[in-house]
């Protein structure tokens, strides 16, 4: 069992008369890419600033690596990189000056290799205001794993990147996972959400709502499993035909469609009745509810644990 490389314990945040983030607490164990998903306002932002020392909790601690990010700043300088929403880089520095400067402060040679990896390598010389939003994107995410840091921030990584440097950074946050870094990744995107982390926390109203891997959250929910069937002779077509655990049912070109609370009796009678109008199946395909349906299912329903 791998230890914790980050301790949230009892965090609370307020701005004034605002709570963003009320008293949460959690682990990021290491080696880990770990989900912080919610909607606008839901306090993912507000967390990971605290983590990366930019914010003072007004009660509760954090730390990271053993380091409280507050009091400890200069300790994370080297196992940390952070890639915020917002660059904040000047506009006429380029990105060979960007990453000389960065690899200096870290005190590593500067990796220009990683702006080739990311698309970046004809836009050397380019004035950083010059850049389109994707490749503003690009060259902050390069900065931020230059130095190989042991935890890694993301905040909103892929969004503005075209497909693919969005597999690129994908394969990137593997291999880098699979040297050992601990990932932090706050997005909207539930379908990379879904794909890239081992578990999430869903934010909401600065609470979490629930935490878990993927599989654990969809599980969970009150969604339904779709089945859909083609067969030879459409013998599912019959308006009448009770199935167990069907909740509701549709037709979709030459399928017939079954949504599910239970996908084990279906399917087994499903498959009965095929065979028992001497039917052929053709196609049976069963899609389980995504993280992006439970993540509306919490955030439509307000449910918090």
């Amino acid at each position: 069992m791998s230890e914790p490389v980050i301790e949230v314990r009892d965090y609370r945040k307020t701005y004034g008369d605002v709570v963003a983030v009320h008293g949460i607490s959690f682990n990021v164990m290491a080696g880990e890419i770990f989900g912080l998903l919610g909607p606008n306002g839901a306090g993912k932002t507000t967390t990971l600033e605290a983590l990366e020392g930019l914010r003072s909790p007004d009660s509760g601690s954090l730390t990271v690596a053993g380091i409280d990010p507050v009091r400890e700043p200069g300790k994370l300088r080297n196992l940390v990189g952070v890639q915020l929403q917002s660059a904040g880089l000047p506009e006429s520095i380029t990105p060979d000056e960007a990453m000389r400067f960065f690899c200096a402060y870290h005190g590593i040679v500067p990796r220009f290799d990683l702006l080739e990896r990311l698309g970046l390598s004809d836009k050397r010389k380019a004035q950083f205001g010059e850049l389109s939003t994707g490749q503003q994107r690009r060259l902050s995410l390069a900065l931020a794993v230059a130095h190989n840091p042991r935890v890694l921030f993301l905040d909103e990584p892929t969004a503005g990147l075209d497909v693919a440097t969005r597999v690129e950074l994908h394969d990137l946050m593997r291999e880098l996972q699979a040297d050992g870094t601990t990932i932090v990744l706050a997005t909207h995107d539930m379908a990379e959400a879904e794909e890239m982390s081992d578990r999430v926390a869903i934010l909401l109203r600065g609470r979490i709502a629930d935490m878990g891997s993927p599989l654990e959250i969809t599980a969970t929910g009150a969604s339904l499993t779709k089945i859909s069937v083609h067969t030879e002779t459409a013998s599912l077509a019959v308006p009448d035909l009770v199935l167990p655990a069907v909740d509701r049912r549709a037709t979709v070109d030459e399928y017939d469609i079954f949504f599910s609370t239970d996908i084990g009796p279906t399917v087994s009678a499903i498959i009965a009745r095929i065979e028992s109008q001497e039917d052929t199946l053709i196609d049976l395909r069963v899609e389980r509810p995504s993280l992006e349906d439970r993540f509306l299912e919490i955030t439509q329903t307000g449910g918090v644990r």
